[in-house]
Order: C-alpha cells, then sequence, then structure tokens
C-alpha cells in the first residue's frame, strides 16, 4: 500500500510540474516561438479549435510568426482569435499569410510577466503541498485502520516529504529560468 501511495503521489507532482512548465510557455519572451499560439482558440464551422488545426504556424523570423490558413475564409477568423487572445499581439494579414510581429517587452512589462509566473509557481507548490497532505492524510487513516504501523507511517512521509521538497526545488528552477529569460533583452 505504501509503495503504491509513494508513486502515485509522485506521478501526480509531475503532473503539476508539466502544467506549470505548459504554462510558463504561454508567457512570452521578446522571442516568437510557434508555442504561443497552440491555445488561441478558432472558430471553425461552428466549433472551437486551435490555430495550429486550421493553419500553418512557422516562424519567420526571430521576431515574427507567419500564420497560413489552409482554407482562404479562414484568415479572418485566425486574424481575429489570435487579436482578441490575451498575449498581446496585433496580427496583420498579408495575402494569404498572417503575420503576427512580437511587440518588444518594456520593463514595466517584464515585471508584470514576473508577477505572473510567481503567482503560477506559488500555485503549483500549493498544489504539491495539497498532494503531501493527500498522502499523509491517507498514510494516518491507514494507521487508524491498523493496516500499517505507526513506524511505516512516519517513514512514508519522510519520503513523501522528500517527494515534495524535490518537487518545490524544481518548481523554483524552472521560475528561476523563466525570470532570466524574461529579462534578457
Amino acid at each position: 500500500m505504501i509503495p503504491e501511495l509513494k508513486k502515485t503521489t509522485e506521478s501526480k507532482m509531475q503532473k503539476t510540474i508539466e502544467a506549470l512548465k505548459l504554462d510558463l510557455a504561454k508567457v512570452r519572451t521578446g522571442r516568437a516561438h510557434t508555442g504561443l499560439l497552440d491555445h488561441v482558440m478558432v472558430d471553425y464551422y461552428g466549433s472551437p479549435v486551435p490555430v495550429n488545426q486550421v493553419a500553418n504556424v512557422t516562424l519567420i523570423d526571430a521576431r515574427t510568426i507567419g500564420v497560413q490558413p489552409w482554407e482562404k475564409p479562414m484568415i479572418a477568423k485566425v486574424e481575429k482569435a489570435i487579436r482578441d487572445s490575451d498575449l498581446g499581439l496585433n496580427p496583420a494579414s498579408q495575402g494569404d499569410v498572417i503575420r503576427v510581429p512580437m511587440p518588444p517587452l518594456t520593463e514595466e512589462r517584464r515585471r508584470d510577466l514576473i508577477k505572473v509566473i510567481k503567482h503560477e509557481g506559488e500555485g503549483a507548490k500549493v498544489a504539491v503541498r495539497n498532494l503531501r497532505r493527500d498522502a499523509n492524510g491517507s498514510l494516518k487513516d491507514a494507521v487508524k485502520a491498523k493496516t500499517i504501523s505507526e513506524d511505516d507511517e512516519r517513514r512514508a512521509q519522510d519520503d513523501i516529504q522528500k517527494l515534495t521538497d524535490k518537487a518545490v526545488v524544481e518548481i523554483d528552477k524552472l521560475l528561476a529560468q523563466k525570470e532570466q529569460e524574461l529579462m534578457q533583452i
């Protein structure tokens, strides 16, 4: 029972870290990357779909993303979806290609983005701590039901604490990496 509990807790902590990585990837730096538009949804014949399922998303240069919809009528819809997203981008269509230039980040905007990523990181840490609390609660229940001894519970709690510490260190490392990336000019 204890090894199974540790394994599920560790996998849930890893999923929390993966979710944080995805959230951090959405926070834009001064450089363009195609993953920036992954969560932008376009109305495709009545149903919302990601941009990369209705268009070819490429990098034109270091500061410009090129979006080429596969169908001509989708150009206006894709352009509107990118403009309406919370990314602060201003796309411009040129023929059948939509150019999405990355505006340079101001110092104030960089500071705001750092606050956003720190908030995301704190949310991930809270999630990890909640997983620790749930695992420790399961261990206490097992002791009450007399399925494990108190010594086993204590050892398992130590192991779960080590997993928690490891996850928090990894989250801190990701945040420091992203903060450094944001402060580069």
